[in-house]
């Protein structure tokens, strides 16, 4: 059970302390939050339950001194919005408060990161300060990244045409733009690459332990009563 329930919590640990409910993307992303684009123009109006979360893999490594490098998956959000005010918990630091500044998964502190360090993302140039940790910051087996939509934009390479990957909601969300789809928070996680199919395989490896356990059990039992008789 903790083989399994460990790297599924590494899937979801980030959506999963959003407490979103629904989630809206592009209709042609096959819900894939990383494959979705939602254009400025088809942006609904929001209300105070939903955020935007643009969302992409990426490379980080520390500006100076170290080579070492970690793929993670950088989540931009906005100030303004829940996700970043209520549910962005952190083990140590403040949130970012400029363009500049990014939040790291406290589990890259095994890898030598710290308070303050800066940090390159895919090899760029631009330097980006880590101002904070954060808990549950896992999603697809990999480190989260928190900082601004402004750098997703530009690690996705969409300039400002694109507003985010997607919009999450702590309610319900209805969409009426032909070119969104909503969906259940539970419809999304289980569309996350690999983790149905990673799901899948511990269950099968635990139910066959299970059966073995029981032959065991019996084959003991049946000896006890044996040697009793």
């Amino acid at each position: 059970m903790g083989m399994m329930l460990g790297p599924a919590n590494e899937n979801t640990a980030a959506i999963d302390s959003w407490d979103a409910k629904s989630v809206v993307l592009n209709k042609n992303s096959n819900i894939n939050l990383s494959q979705s684009l939602i254009a400025k123009q088809d942006l609904p109006k929001l209300n105070d339950h939903q955020a935007l979360v643009g969302q992409t893999p990426a490379v980080i490594e520390r500006a100076k001194g170290t080579t070492d490098k970690q793929t993670i998956q950088f989540v931009g959000l906005d100030r303004s919005q829940f996700i970043y005010q209520k549910k962005l918990k952190l083990s140590s630091g403040h949130k970012p408060h400029d363009k500049n500044q990014v939040v790291l998964d406290e589990g890259l502190k095994s890898k030598g990161y710290r308070l303050g360090d800066q940090i390159t993302l895919n090899g760029s140039t631009q330097k980006y300060r880590v101002v904070g940790f954060a808990k549950d910051a896992k999603l697809n087996i990999a480190s989260v990244v928190y900082g601004s939509l402004s750098i997703w934009q530009t690690l996705k390479g969409t300039g400002d045409q694109f507003a985010a990957s997607g919009i999450f909601s702590d309610q319900k969300q209805t969409v009426k733009n032909k070119n969104l789809k909503q969906y259940s928070t539970g419809t999304f996680i289980d569309k996350l690459p690999g983790y149905a199919a990673q799901n899948m395989t511990f269950e099968f490896m635990i139910a066959f332990l299970m059966v073995i356990s029981l032959i065991v059990i019996t084959v003991f039992l049946r000896d006890l009563l044996v040697r009793n008789i």
